[in-house]
């Protein structure tokens, strides 16, 4: 089930959102309806979702009771038991492969496990483990109630796709949440900018991106795989944006303050504030829970770089088990350092056009590789947009792919992540409507509203992205 289905919006959520008003127990309503949310999908992961749950409630309740040596020795084994059902259910087949590769020319290989992801695996893992860290730490008190901990741990607005909520952020809502209107209605209309980016921006570019990055590479021409990565580069952003939106919306109109998650990246004049801007609940969990404790950059400029490089390097493989998101983390890594050795001092002093022009090129050729089946498509993709591809007796007709839709919702997704505001033009702007303000901001959202409804009864194409993460 997706936000941005007709099951959800006009079945599961009223339904839900009745029974949560009107019953006394939130928690418990929250919980159930979490759980019959994730089995809509995954009912065979249901168990697996409420074990991760036990454990990492069992090894917070130890954790808290210890002391010293145990104390760490407990942590340890929690975030190890985390990482082994990570590793099982995301990386096992992906390491099988790479060692019949290595084994393969001495006439050994081992069998590829068939697994199937679950879905949200590395969300609510990475949750855990803050969990248990936090715990340790003693940033957090330990909580006491199982199914409270279930609760926090199967919440349905950012099960799937984030954003990563971790139990400090929350704490204090598990216990005690008010819900006066003003807060569903900001909720609410959070969910609804969202529901917009995803159905009216994301869903457009993406049937030309797919279908360009379907073609054979040496066949779609400069202009083609452009087309097809800018596609892909608005897609992405509006289809994980809009999920962090809808769930950030959601998560008010329940009473929880989750953190945001974009801050308009595609803004940014250098690949060290793109990630201040993007992900930010993934960028700050790495940067919390594993870049600082190695040392950050408190050891001198080598240590510091290897640690930017294995922190991407795990981001990348974060995101799927394959050389393609290794290369795409390694690739964001590289950029950083070279910020560090001097680039981001000479961007700073640039014209901020250039900038930010160096930075979007960048994050482009990045999404090449995050976007391909696999590495020599990549290249060869890179090779087309580079002009590099001779001419090909039959090119492929990019033109037939890029409907006037598409062309529309590209250069709108476009100027609204792009397009750098002065500082405070929100609030003139806001200012200057003044009583009209709010008559038009709900005139607007009816009309976004109304336009995804009619996407949603016309069929059209309407995954996720990161749901496969």
């Amino acid at each position: 089930m997706v936000f941005s289905s007709a099951t959800f919006l006009f079945y599961f959520f009223p339904l839900f959102l009745l029974l949560y008003y009107v019953l006394p127990w939130k928690n418990g309503v929250l919980l159930v309806g979490s759980l019959l949310f994730y089995a809509w999908g995954e009912p065979r992961f249901v168990p697996l979702l409420l074990l991760s749950a036990l454990l990492n409630y069992g090894f917070g309740a130890a954790i808290a009771a210890a002391a010293g040596r145990r104390r760490r020795l407990l942590l340890a084994l929690g975030v190890a038991a985390n990482l082994l059902f990570l590793m099982y259910y995301k990386y096992i087949g992906f390491f099988a492969t790479v060692l019949n590769e290595a084994i393969g020319p001495f006439g050994h290989t081992v069998p590829v496990p068939a697994v199937v992801l679950p879905l949200g695996i590395s969300f609510f893992t990475f949750q855990g483990i803050s969990y248990l860290i936090d715990l340790h730490r003693r940033d957090i008190e330990v909580q006491s109630s199982f199914w409270r901990f279930a609760m926090y741990k199967s919440m349905f607005p950012q099960l799937i796709a984030g954003p990563i909520v971790r139990y400090r952020q929350i704490a204090h809502e598990i216990e005690h949440r008010d819900l006066p209107n003003a807060r569903v209605w900001a909720g609410f209309r959070q969910f609804v900018v969202g529901l917009a980016q995803k159905m009216l921006i994301a869903n457009t570019v993406a049937v030309t991106a797919d279908r360009l990055f379907a073609q054979d590479p040496a066949q779609l021409g400069a202009t083609g795989a452009w087309i097809g990565i800018a596609c892909y580069t608005v897609q992405i952003l509006f289809d994980f944006g809009g999920y962090s939106n809808m769930a950030i919306g959601i998560g008010h109109m329940l009473g929880f303050s989750y953190p945001p998650n974009f801050q308009r990246p595609y803004a940014s004049l250098s690949m060290t504030e793109f990630w201040r801007r993007w992900h930010i609940s993934l960028s700050s969990w790495f940067r919390d829970y594993l870049y600082i404790p190695l040392g950050g950059n408190r050891h001198g400029p080598l240590r510091t770089y290897v640690n930017l490089g294995l922190v991407f390097l795990l981001c990348g493989l974060w995101h799927g088990a394959a050389w393609t998101f290794v290369i795409w983390g390694l690739w964001h890594g590289a950029l950083l350092v070279l910020e560090r050795l001097g680039l981001g001092a000479a961007l700073a002093r640039a014209p901020a056009p250039l900038a930010h022009a160096y930075t979007l090129l960048m994050v482009m050729l990045g999404w090449v590789f995050f976007r391909a089946d696999n590495v020599p498509y990549a290249l060869s993709y890179l090779r087309a947009m580079a002009g590099l591809h001779p001419a090909a007796a039959a090119p492929h007709a990019w033109q037939s792919d890029f409907s006037a839709s598409a062309a529309t919702a590209l250069v709108l997704g476009a100027l609204i992540a792009t397009v750098r505001l002065a500082p405070g033009a929100p609030a003139r702007a806001a200012a200057a409507l003044g009583r009209l303000r709010l008559p038009l901001q709900t005139l607007a959202l009816a009309a976004a509203f109304m336009l995804c409804v009619l996407n949603m009864a016309a069929g059209t194409y309407n995954p996720f992205i990161y749901f496969r993460f």
